[in-house]
């Protein structure tokens, strides 16, 4: 068995949906509340390209689609057009095989590679370990936490800010 990692293509669209909405209705990994359809996705995958800034590589196991991680805009306003804002999710049932380290160095690479971007940025809700550890063991470094962001779940969440800096190999 080996782990193919790739550019998302229009036809991994539901699958992409279907492993994001586990993680919005049963986790506080992401602060989206609502499961979304594949139709209210599909303008959120067209901003994706397999050059420049903007990626969605996908990885699959024997022919399944197990995870995605993905670079977009940090922020609309014009300045930080350098900076892009990094993101993995993992199908909850192939969690810890270690699907996350090489899609996500991957992407990493690729971004590397692109003399627009300047910075990585990634948020992640708290508690998190495994995050924690993916995105330090990849070059990220811890650069603040916004406490109680977040509310879900009848509750609210601290998120901790990572940054990598692109422009070094």
């Amino acid at each position: 068995m080996s782990l193919n990692i790739r550019q998302a293509e229009p036809g991994d669209l539901n699958r992409l949906v279907e492993i994001y909405n586990h993680y919005v209705t049963e986790t506080h990994v992401t602060f989206d509340t609502e499961p979304f359809a594949v139709g209210a996705r599909t303008q959120w995958f067209t901003q994706f390209s397999d050059t420049g800034p903007y990626r969605l590589l996908v990885a699959e196991m024997d022919e399944q689609l197990v995870g995605y991680a993905s670079s977009t805009r940090f922020n609309q306003r014009p300045a930080y057009g350098t900076s892009v804002e990094t993101t993995i999710y993992i199908d909850p049932g192939h969690l810890g095989k270690g699907f996350g380290r090489p899609l996500y160095g991957e992407l990493l690479q690729r971004l590397q590679k692109e003399e627009s971007v300047h910075r990585a940025y990634a948020g992640v809700a708290l508690p998190n370990p495994g995050s924690v550890a993916l995105h330090e063991g990849l070059g990220f470094v811890r650069v603040g936490s916004y406490h109680e962001v977040g509310f879900k779940f009848g509750k609210y969440w601290d998120v901790d800010w990572f940054e990598k800096d692109m422009a070094t190999q």
